[in-house]
């Protein structure tokens, strides 16, 4: 495999890994903020209960997307097999 094939992979893999930062990130902000202040998303959700769980699974979500984007991140600039794999 040409040594330029596997340069423009890890780039590949880096920037997927960042996108998938920022979007758990985003689902982080999102998360506390209907935690934070439900009075804005309660005319789209009507029950209250339903936008608190909503609220705590955004979060969970979007911890676990940051933290798997970030391993991915780390393990395409170090070509570490087992953090790409998780």
């Amino acid at each position: 495999v040409p040594m330029g094939v596997l340069s423009c992979m890890k780039y590949l893999m880096f920037i997927f890994n960042v996108l998938v930062f920022v979007g758990g990130t985003c689902l982080v902000g999102v998360g506390v903020w209907v935690a934070v202040d439900p009075a804005g998303f309660q005319d789209i959700v009507a029950a209250k209960p339903v936008l608190s769980a909503g609220a705590y699974l955004l979060l969970a979500v979007g911890i676990a997307l940051s933290l798997l984007g970030f391993l991915g991140c780390c393990g395409a600039l170090r070509r570490s097999r087992p953090l790409l794999l998780v």
